[in-house]
C-alpha cells in the first residue's frame, strides 16, 4: 500500500487522539481497540492502515474523524472483529438509534453503510477477508434535501452585521473568501501565507481540494484587500510572513481561527441578519448561485467549483435554482381561479 502526503504517524496519531478525546469527554468509554482474538493488535493495525489510506486519498482530517467515530464504536461495543461481523450486525447498527437518541435519517444510514463497506473493501484488497457483509444490506433511497444559496441582497445583509472589530474584520475576510472563491470550509480555513502569490497586478491563491485535487486560482481583489486588513490587525504582512503561517491569526493567535469557532460566529451573524441557521457550506452554494445569476455558463460554474462533470454541476444548480413553471397561468385560467 503506497502512502503519500501526510505521514503514517500523523494520521495514526489523529485517529488515536479522536478516540482519546471521546474518552475524556465521556461519550465513548471504550479503548481504541477492536481486537479480541489471539492476535491482540492485528485488526487495530488494519483499521489504522485504512484510516491512513483514507486520509491520504481525501486529504481531509474531517473524513478521518468521521470514519473513526463510526468504526471504533461499531466493533468495540459489539466485541466483534471484522471477520466475525454478519449482515445482521450491520443491519442492526445502520438503522440503530445513536447517541442523539433519534432514529437515523436515510442520509445517516447511507453514510454508515458507506463507511463500513469502504473498510471491508480495503480489507479484501489487503487479502485479510474475502467477503463484505455490507453487500447484503440494502442501501436506502436518498432523499435529496433542497439546497440553499443566498441572493446578492442576503449576502449584503450578512456582511452588514459583521462588526468592525479585529475578529469582525477577520470574519469579513473569511466570508468574502468563501463567497468569491467558492472553496470549501477546510480549503479556506487551511490557507497559509505560502498559498498567496502576487504577480504584477494579479493575486493568486493555491489550494488543495477534495480528493487531493490541487489548484491555483486568481484571488479576487476584494478578498485580497480584506485579507490585508485582517493581517494588519495581527501585525502581519503576507509578503514577510512564514510561508506555513495561517492567514486567519487576527484575534485567534498564531494557529489561526478554527473551523468550529468560525462556524459558531457565522451562526450568530445569520441570526443577526435574519437568515435561517445553516452550515458554512451554504456559502459555497451561494458562490455558485451568484455566478449563475450573473450569467455564467454551467461549464464555467462547473470549472469554478472543481466538479468532476457537468452532470454534477447541473444537478447542483437545479437544486439551487428550482424549476420555473411556465404553464400554471393557463391552467388556472382554464379552471377559473
Amino acid at each position: 500500500m503506497a502512502l503519500s502526503g501526510h505521514s503514517v504517524g500523523a494520521w495514526r496519531s489523529l485517529a488515536a487522539r479522536i478516540v482519546r478525546d471521546d474518552e475524556v469527554g465521556g461519550s465513548n468509554p471504550l479503548a481504541p481497540t477492536i481486537s479480541t482474538s489471539s492476535s491482540p493488535n492485528a485488526w487495530d493495525q488494519a483499521l489504522y492502515a485504512f484510516l491512513i489510506e483514507k486520509g491520504n486519498r481525501s486529504g481531509s482530517k474531517r473524513t478521518v474523524e468521521s470514519y473513526s467515530r463510526m468504526l471504533w464504536p461499531f466493533f468495540a461495543e459489539r466485541s466483534l472483529t471484522p471477520d466475525r461481523v454478519k449482515p445482521a450486525d450491520v443491519l442492526a447498527w445502520v438503522h440503530g438509534i445513536g447517541r442523539s437518541g433519534r432514529t437515523p435519517s436515510s442520509t445517516t444510514v447511507g453514510a454508515r453503510i458507506a463507511c463500513l463497506s469502504s473498510l471491508y473493501r480495503f480489507l479484501i484488497r489487503m487479502g485479510l477477508l474475502v467477503s463484505n457483509p455490507c453487500d447484503a444490506v440494502e442501501r436506502p433511497r436518498a432523499i435529496q434535501s433542497v439546497a440553499r444559496g443566498y441572493s446578492a441582497d442576503e449576502v449584503r445583509r450578512l456582511l452588514a452585521v459583521v462588526p468592525d472589530s479585529v475578529a469582525g474584520r477577520r470574519d469579513r475576510a473569511l466570508l468574502l473568501t468563501f463567497i468569491l472563491t467558492g472553496r470549501r470550509r477546510t480549503e479556506v480555513i487551511g490557507l497559509t501565507a505560502g498559498d498567496i502569490s502576487v504577480e504584477g497586478e494579479t493575486v493568486f491563491y493555491a489550494y488543495r481540494g477534495k480528493g487531493n485535487k490541487r489548484g491555483r486560482r486568481e484571488l479576487p481583489r476584494p478578498v485580497y484587500e480584506a485579507l490585508r486588513a485582517t493581517l494588519a490587525d495581527a501585525g502581519l504582512d503576507v509578503a514577510s510572513m512564514d510561508k506555513g503561517a495561517s492567514l486567519w491569526q487576527a484575534g485567534a493567535g498564531p494557529h489561526g481561527v478554527t473551523g468550529s469557532t468560525f462556524y459558531s460566529r457565522f451562526r450568530r451573524y445569520l441570526a443577526a441578519a435574519g437568515l435561517a441557521p445553516t452550515g458554512v457550506h451554504v456559502l459555497r452554494h451561494s458562490a455558485a448561485k451568484l455566478r449563475r445569476d450573473a450569467g455564467e455558463s454551467i461549464e464555467s460554474v462547473s470549472q469554478f467549483l472543481d466538479h468532476s462533470s457537468l452532470a454534477v454541476t447541473s444537478v447542483y444548480l437545479r437544486r439551487l435554482e428550482g424549476v420555473e413553471d411556465r404553464a400554471w397561468l393557463e391552467v388556472a385560467d382554464a379552471i377559473g381561479v
